[in-house]
């Protein structure tokens, strides 16, 4: 089956500016990214891959350029606008968990549900099944602190697909773990992409990570220096 293109990423740029030193963290990007597409974003530190997340995440906004998804201009959205579909549309992973120590890992996914106003028992259906699809359904009722560093994080990555989200991104989700736990949330990602067709944006470091993705777009001083399907 054809895949459809889903992101478009025209010229972006994204200058930070210090006193009279401007710093080129984007200079000049363009690509896009097909509907169920893996992908990793790689380079060294400073390459611009973490800012091209923000803003592909709505985190950030370019200095310049043009950004679509599904033929949305992201960019010139109202703020109001922009807040609402990062909250509805996107999801998130992050490599410190951003989990709540007071709340049982199912209450750390639905609560989102809840601050869309979805009903809490609508919510809860929907939490379960995403504690389902990272198999911790046993492990509902337990505390961040009574589960382990990869425990958190597919517990992260329940909350970001528990709203059935557009684009999943992640930045560094491995970064705490060690390569037992690195390895259980990359065969998370790998099931979501392969079996529920969950497209899927990762920033790593880890050349290793590379074998569970798609494609492995390379950043260098804000420029992509290589882009294959693998």
């Amino acid at each position: 089956m054809k895949q459809e293109s889903m992101i478009n990423i025209k010229n972006l740029k994204r200058y930070y500016k210090s006193g009279q030193v401007i710093t080129k963290a984007l200079n000049g990007v363009s690509f896009e990214i097909k509907q169920g597409e893996f992908i990793a974003i790689m380079g060294a530190s400073g390459s611009g891959k973490t800012t091209m997340l923000r803003i592909l995440g709505l985190l950030d906004k370019p200095t310049k350029g043009d950004y679509t998804i599904n033929n949305l201009d992201i960019v010139n959205l109202p703020e109001e606008e922009r807040n609402y579909y990062r909250l509805t549309q996107l999801g998130y992973v992050f490599q410190d968990y951003a989990l709540i120590n007071e709340m049982s890992a199912i209450e750390n996914i639905y609560i989102l549900s809840l601050m869309e106003g979805k009903s809490k028992v609508q919510s809860i259906i929907t939490a379960q099944a995403a504690l389902d699809k990272v198999g911790l359904s046993d492990k509902s009722e337990r505390i961040p602190d009574q589960l382990s560093g990869g425990e958190k994080q597919r517990i992260a990555v329940a909350r970001a697909i528990a709203k059935h989200p557009k684009i999943l991104f992640a930045d560094e989700p491995c970064a705490n773990l060690d390569t037992h736990n690195s390895e259980q949330i990359l065969e998370v990602f790998k099931t979501l992409n392969k079996k529920f067709g969950q497209t899927i944006v990762m920033v790593t470091h880890e050349s290793w990570h590379t074998k569970y993705v798609s494609r492995i777009i390379k950043l260098k001083d804000g420029k992509i220096v290589s882009d294959v399907k693998v």
